[in-house]
């Protein structure tokens, strides 16, 4: 096993045969106990299989890969009690999803609704990946009350909100462990509002899930993607807001809610990645214009005014000299 810095990050793999006291060491001790799953040979006679969790409250963000792996809920793990349900997504496939007797086939950017609590289970095989979020049942019923109508199903159909949760699967599965118990909650349930729009529900918990869940994964994503790209310097509100899939006037709108405009958190961020540059030793005999241009600052005397504006001291005092 492998652990960050983060507590509630675990990262696992296993290559081998399905036996022998390493296999039962790692499938005892991490794939029941911690993934509440069991894992043999998906093709052949071997196990090929990488998993990662990032748990952000009772949800678990997880990511299968590898060339040979059926990750099952079996008679034997069943007993453990635990009755969620899990939403598996397709990022590179195909991926055979197993529900009870039924097997469906999920394309890539497909997903499925599996339920945890009979034999189920999920394949990967010739280096495919496969993301999955497990939510408990009475977390997803609350905003979806019909949402076991759907299991066992291809979800293919709402792009833009099937989009929207793989790209909100990839930022809270990274960010997420690293972020404080209120952020983590809220990065929860904004991903339980989104799978609750992709499965349906009534007008008012429809709202409700685009107002709470679906807004404001939105603008995590945007913000995420403002940070990713701090050194292009044509960086505009305008190439953000069409990647997020919305009107630059309704991007704007988001922004300015949290009490900022997307051009105060742009300059924001990047004073702030300077600043790190600025302390880290490494970088100590890079010109102070250098550092600029990388954090997308291409006028240097513009720089050096919002820094010490912003911070009280000029970027050459900050480092020391």
């Amino acid at each position: 096993m492998q652990q960050t810095d983060a507590p509630n990050f675990i990262a696992t793999g296993y290559s081998g045969p399905p036996h022998g006291p390493d296999y039962e060491r790692w499938r005892e001790e991490l794939c029941r106990c911690t993934f509440r799953v069991d894992v043999q040979p998906g093709a052949g006679d071997s196990i090929d299989c990488q998993l990662e969790a990032s748990l952000l409250g009772d949800i678990m963000m997880a990511v299968a890969s590898g060339s040979s792996a059926e990750i099952s809920r079996t008679r034997e793990t069943l007993k453990d009690g635990y009755d969620g349900l899990s939403l598996v997504i397709a990022t590179s496939g195909p991926i055979l999803l197993r529900h009870e007797e039924q097997s469906i086939e999920l394309a890539e950017s497909q997903m499925g609704l599996g339920d945890m609590g009979v034999l189920c289970g999920t394949r990967v095989s010739s280096g495919c990946e496969a993301r999955a979020i497990r939510i408990p049942r009475s977390l997803l019923l609350t905003i979806c009350p019909r949402a076991e109508d759907r299991l066992g199903m291809v979800l293919g159909g709402q792009a833009p909100i099937r989009e929207a949760i793989a790209r909100y699967h990839a930022l809270a599965a990274n960010a997420g462990p690293h972020t404080d118990v209120v952020g983590q909650h809220l990065m929860a349930q904004h991903m339980v509002d989104l799978i609750g729009l992709l499965l349906g529900t009534d007008a008012d918990r429809t709202e409700l899930a685009n107002s709470r869940g679906h807004s404001a994964a939105r603008l995590d994503l945007m913000r995420a993607d403002v940070v990713a790209n701090l050194s292009q310097g044509d960086l505009t509100i305008y190439s953000v807001a069409r990647k997020a899939g919305l009107s630059p006037r309704h991007a704007q709108r988001m922004f300015e809610q949290t009490g900022t405009t997307f051009t105060e958190f742009l300059l924001e961020q990047r004073l702030l990645l300077v600043r790190r540059l600025l302390l880290d030793p490494l970088n100590r005999w890079r010109k102070v214009s250098d550092l600029a241009h990388s954090a997308g600052f291409p006028d240097v005397s513009y720089f050096n005014r919002v820094f010490r504006r912003r911070f009280g001291v000029t970027p050459s005092d900050m480092r020391g000299g």
